[in-house]
């Protein structure tokens, strides 16, 4: 069972949200928080897998508390809950350590992958947070794709199918699975694939293989 924290000051997106987590029999929401500095004392109390955090809350941003969250409770998975005008805030979701972007607005099946994906050591981005998030890493635009494609033509037909799991939001586990692959493989093949595009961390490389196209719809 994946517990989870939900913080969002307004009542009525929380009840949506919760609702929607509400429909997966392995998703529980453990605490509720309606500003950032109750969200950090909860995570403290509760330790739950997954932080959900809304970006604007008063008292503390979600983005301040994303911050606090991992430093406090590291095993503490955050992820952030954004609108599309929240483009400016996507550097410091990741400085304070977020492994998740989903859109309010988005599909529900995006928000239960999202959770899955950072409960199980995964990044997971929105499909149309990608560009944003790359454009906040101080990334090149590859809004074209062509030199994103470029750049994944470096490696082995292999690394491009777990580099587009990885995209996916899939940690190393559920990646393994899926191919048919030991874990230390795939840890393997990660490892290769960050340090070949010169790529710092899953989310860089999950933004990539969005560019890039591997991800699937």
């Amino acid at each position: 069972m994946i517990r989870v924290l939900l913080a969002d000051d307004e009542a009525m997106i929380r009840a949506g949200v919760k609702a929607i987590l509400g429909t997966d029999p392995d998703l529980t929401v453990v605490a509720e928080a309606d500003n950032g500095r109750d969200a950090v004392d909860l995570a403290i109390a509760h330790r739950p897998d997954v932080a959900l955090l809304d970006v604007r809350m008063p008292r503390l941003d979600g983005l301040a508390a994303a911050a606090e969250i991992t430093r406090a409770a590291p095993e503490v998975a955050v992820a952030v809950l954004t609108t599309f005008g929240d483009d400016a805030y996507v550097a410091r979701a990741l400085d304070g350590g977020a492994r998740g972007f989903l859109l309010k607005s988005g599909n529900p099946r995006e928000l239960l992958a999202g959770v899955h994906a950072v409960a199980g050591g995964g990044a997971y981005l929105a499909p149309k947070v990608a560009a944003r998030v790359l454009a906040a890493l101080g990334t090149r635009p590859l809004s074209r794709s062509g030199a994103a494609r470029a750049k994944t033509d470096l490696l082995t037909p292999r690394e491009r199918e777990v580099l587009a799991l990885l995209g996916a939001g899939l940690s190393n586990a559920r990646i393994a699975t899926r191919l048919n692959l030991v874990e230390g493989t795939v840890k393997g093949h990660v490892s290769t694939i960050l340090t070949r595009l010169d790529l710092a961390n899953r989310v860089q490389a999950a933004v990539l293989a969005h560019e890039a196209g591997l991800v699937q719809p």
